[in-house]
């Protein structure tokens, strides 16, 4: 059984930064990486990537040849993706032996609680690979600023849950900017455990915006709390215990504790005890470094 991430979320909200700090903390702890990069709107990698999806489609082409804009061409590259199928299970397969994945999705969210064809490529992979996937949905911290908008991530959240029904983490990403967004409501504990809604009222009704939607607000925040599902972690990805603890609890998520105790705890003693060489800038610029020293012999 092979173990990974599906990384998800809004523009923005650090998919592409996450896969490669994550890849590089894996790294250090033990763990060989492969980052699958599924995003064809994603020209720009800072990671070193094992499988790009524009060697297959790319997104500028779709857009041109079928005359779409942005959304519908990333819907069709995923539909594209789906059919051919067969080419990304090929190219995964020799990684397949001792590679942990992440995939790296494109930040379009209708792709993942209204679409079907990203959930179709993944249950594949999942049944024809023997993968075990945990779904890492980030959420730009900034939004707990804002109680409008903390109640969408919510709802987006819950949604693409019941939609894409995996083990599934939501992640605070960027906390450690969140006090430059301005003071909080409340301690960051309520909004990690998404605890009563309707402390939310209030701070709703100060804003002119939302006052007649004041009723849907309401309703929209019961559905939330009826269903009891929506809690999220929190992820600094510069900050080594940050990583390492939710390294831990994705391996809860997807079983990867279960399949090998005696190395799981290995690796867990270097996150706990250290010192792991952790240092997120230096690594990303030496990797950088050679990225670029690369592209000059080329």
């Amino acid at each position: 059984m092979v173990f990974g991430q599906v990384v998800i979320g809004p523009p923005g909200s650090g998919k592409t930064t996450y896969c490669n700090g994550m890849s590089q903390f894996l790294k250090l702890i033990g763990r060989k990486v492969a980052v699958v990069n599924l995003d064809p709107a994603n020209d720009a990698l800072p990671y070193e990537c094992s499988v790009n999806i524009e060697d297959l489609v790319k997104l500028s082409d779709v857009m041109a040849e079928h005359s779409l804009g942005p959304n519908g061409g990333l819907a069709y590259c995923m539909d594209y993706l789906e059919k051919n199928i067969d080419w990304l299970q090929d190219k995964l397969k020799p990684l397949l032996k001792d590679h942990y994945l992440l995939f790296d999705f494109p930040g379009q969210v209708e792709l993942f609680f209204l679409h079907s064809n990203a959930k179709k490529v993944i249950m594949k992979l999942i049944k024809k690979l023997n993968l075990q996937l945990t779904a890492l949905h980030l959420v730009d911290a900034h939004l707990c600023s804002d109680p409008g908008k903390y109640i969408s991530a919510l709802f987006l959240s819950l949604s693409t849950m019941l939609h894409l029904e995996l083990p599934h983490l939501n992640v605070l990403s960027k906390i450690d900017l969140i006090e430059s967004y301005g003071k909080l409501a409340f301690n960051l504990d309520f909004y990690t455990d998404v605890q009563d809604l309707s402390y939310l009222q209030y701070h709703l009704d100060q804003d002119p915006r939302s006052a007649k939607y004041r009723r849907l607000t309401k309703e929209l925040c019961e559905v939330i709390e009826n269903f009891s599902l929506v809690n999220f972690t929190t992820l600094d990805i510069q900050d080594k215990e940050s990583v390492g603890n939710l390294v831990k609890l994705i391996d809860k998520s997807n079983g990867y504790i279960f399949a090998g105790i005696e190395a799981s705890a290995v690796e867990f003693s270097k996150i706990a005890v250290g010192p792991v060489d952790w240092d997120y800038y230096r690594v990303a610029a030496v990797q950088e470094k050679y990225m670029k020293d690369d592209e000059d012999m080329e």
